[in-house]
């Protein structure tokens, strides 16, 4: 029984499923938002669906990158006690369990509606395709940020069939959001990617620049976070979540300066962490009471 539950656990380590909160809860607000946009009534088996369409998409993502990324981890001191590098799961059983988050994915995506069917192939070629941008682009991390930007659109498809502006907003917000943190997580691996002949933004255009950009970025995300709070039922919840969704990015670009890099896994993961959870908790609140 332990040898399955550490089993477990390297699983859940080797796709960061701690990660999840970056883009589950943009997905639940699109689903809220939805339900109440169109008056659709809740369905639990509806909403268990789109989770697990989210869980299953974040393990092929992550399960691929691990298993594309083996030979790179293992040569990044910073990585090389991943699981696939330190020999804690090898890379068949990696790649088995990206075929069978994959398939239950495209299942219980084509369970939901014929548009859902129709697009999930379409969301795992994006996923999978992120994996090797590195090797040729620096702009992986806008690829990264596509691939979990879909979610809250897909949501929003699960409970309509259609896509509209609104959410799509919150697709743009997720896509900017994650490519300007991603741009601040890689500058950990800027002397690596150089001498590895990676591709990355710190790469391309220095700490300096790719901080800047990182900020630009962040600008697009609030402003579509703006035009999407316009979007829904007025109060001081919602605008209280998006002062407080600011906060944490303006917060983040204050922890981490061409100078000072120290706070990068605070910046990353705890910061961006407090500002998705919060974010979701006060406009689903809102979206709740009308």
């Amino acid at each position: 029984m332990i040898r399955f539950f550490n089993k477990v656990g390297d699983y859940m380590g080797l796709v960061k499923f701690s990660h999840t909160i970056f883009a589950m809860p943009f997905a639940l607000m699109a689903f809220v938002f939805a339900l109440k946009s169109t008056q659709t009534q809740f369905s639990w088996l509806l909403l268990l669906q789109v989770v697990g369409c989210m869980v299953f998409a974040r393990n092929v993502a992550m399960g691929f990158n691990r298993w594309a990324d083996r030979d790179i981890d293992g040569d990044n001191p910073r990585t090389a006690n991943r699981e696939i590098p330190a020999g804690k799961i090898s890379p068949k059983s990696a790649m088995i369990f990206v075929i069978i988050n994959a398939l239950l994915f495209v299942a219980v995506s084509s369970s939901i509606n014929l548009l859902t069917a129709i697009l999930s192939p379409v969301a795992l070629a994006v996923v999978i395709f992120y994996s090797y941008c590195k090797r040729f682009t620096s702009l992986a991390h806008l690829v990264l940020g596509l691939s979990l930007g879909i979610a809250p659109s897909a949501a929003y498809i699960a409970v309509t069939g259609t896509l509209t502006f609104a959410p799509c907003l919150i697709s743009l917000l997720v896509l900017t959001w994650c490519g300007g943190f991603d741009i601040i997580y890689a500058l950990q691996d800027l002397d690596f990617d150089r001498q590895r002949g990676l591709h990355s933004i710190p790469v391309r255009f220095g700490t300096k620049g790719a901080l800047y950009i990182s900020i630009a970025l962040h600008a697009v995300s609030i402003i579509a976070l703006i035009l999407f709070a316009l979007q829904c039922p007025q109060g001081w919840l919602l605008w209280v979540g998006v002062a407080l969704f600011t906060s944490c990015i303006v917060l983040e670009h204050i922890l981490v300066t061409p100078t000072k890099q120290r706070s990068i896994g605070i910046a990353f993961g705890t910061l961006n962490g407090i500002a998705s959870l919060t974010l979701a908790t006060f406009v689903i609140a809102q979206l709740i009471i009308g």
